[in-house]
């Protein structure tokens, strides 16, 4: 069975291509009007598009070449040809999943707004849930961009974001290589040293790259701050002992291949994640949302107090940690938006992810 979509200004138009196509037997499974073209969301107009199909089978009764008569050989039952009826059971089984296929067309005026969550990649059911719900909406006359970003802030906003008010004396950033681990601990070490006069140290368990060891040496040398590396849990055991005083110490983890789960059991059985500790989960903001889901997934045992997003210089897409956060229900402590330390990290708030999500909001 052949089936194809068509589409034209009017049903004539476009019944006369089914008809030149698929010939004079088509069947139409679905018609509806659709807005193509324009520029910039602007001047769209109204097509009609079907969904037609065809028996492509040549049914036509053609001359026997033989009339002997001879016993007809017994058919296998997988050869027999379809009668009529079992043709329409089929058409109508092809048009009811058509049917099934579609869902309710986004509210008036707010496609534009829609299409541009699915173009930073916000789930699909999340866009469509957001924007019906906004245009339930009708006692307010404010810009439709204002409305959404409104509304997306309200799912958030009681979820734990920023900085904390009371800081435990240990922090972990855990979380796969690549993501900026290393230099997302540098700048937080600065801020408590450099901008709250802090008594701040590190540790770091990142054995496997020579490289981020120095890297976070020279940091401590520069902020004039004590450093620790530990080889296994007895140095980290000790470099914690020796730094119990301290108002807070960060824990710089190794970022390895997460999708190995002997990684993720050696961190949590590595480091101490008790009363004295928080643990943020580091993620780059330009990794797909499903990498994101894989990774939160394997850490997911440890106690992820908070997110933090990195490399937001680098993408102009932020649906991805929106995803994360509604459907984890875990709020950010911060953003990172550059290699400099201390400057380029933000703490992060629900109505920054918002607009940052809706680009293009018009600020009151």
């Amino acid at each position: 069975m052949k089936v194809k979509k068509f589409q034209a200004p009017s049903m004539p138009e476009v019944m006369k291509k089914v008809k030149k196509e698929l010939g004079p037997n088509a069947v139409i499974l679905n018609e509806k009007v659709v807005k193509t073209g324009g520029f910039m969301g602007l001047f769209k107009k109204n097509q009609t598009e079907v969904i037609a199909a065809v028996d492509p089978i040549d049914r036509t009764p053609k001359p026997k070449k033989d009339t002997t008569p001879k016993a007809p050989p017994m058919p296998l039952a997988s050869e027999e040809p379809k009668g009529n009826s079992e043709i329409m059971k089929e058409l109508q089984s092809l048009k009811s999943l058509v049917k099934n296929q579609e869902t309710e067309p986004i509210p008036e005026g707010f496609e534009d707004v829609y299409h541009h969550l699915l173009a930073q990649d916000v789930e699909e059911a999340l866009a469509k849930e957001w924007v019906e719900e906004v245009a339930e909406n009708t006692l307010t006359d404010e810009p439709i961009d204002n409305r959404v970003v409104k509304h997306i802030y309200g799912r958030m906003k009681d979820l734990s974001f920023g900085k904390p008010d009371v800081y435990k004396p240990f922090v972990h950033l855990v979380g796969p290589t690549g993501v900026g681990k290393t230099t997302t601990v540098a700048k937080l070490a600065a801020d408590s040293a450099l901008n709250k006069n802090m008594k701040v140290a590190l540790i770091t368990t990142d054995t496997y790259r020579i490289a981020a060891i120095e890297q976070l040496k020279t940091y401590a040398g520069i902020l004039d701050i004590p450093i620790e590396v530990a080889y296994n849990m007895e140095d980290y055991a000790a470099a914690r002992e020796k730094f119990k005083e301290y108002d807070v110490v960060y824990v710089d983890t190794a970022g390895r291949n997460f999708r190995d789960p002997s990684y993720v059991k050696e961190l949590g059985e590595l480091l101490d994640f008790n009363s004295n500790t928080e643990t943020y989960l580091v993620l780059s903001l330009t990794s797909k949302y499903k990498d994101m889901q894989d990774i939160y997934h394997q850490f997911a045992h440890l106690p992820i107090e908070q997110f933090i997003f990195t490399k937001m210089d680098e993408t102009s897409t932020y649906g991805s940690a929106l995803n994360m956060v509604m459907q984890e229900r875990i709020g950010v402590a911060y953003f990172t938006n550059g290699q400099d330390v201390p400057d380029d990290i933000v703490e992060a708030t629900p109505m920054r992810l918002s607009r940052q999500v809706v680009e293009g909001f018009v600020y009151e």
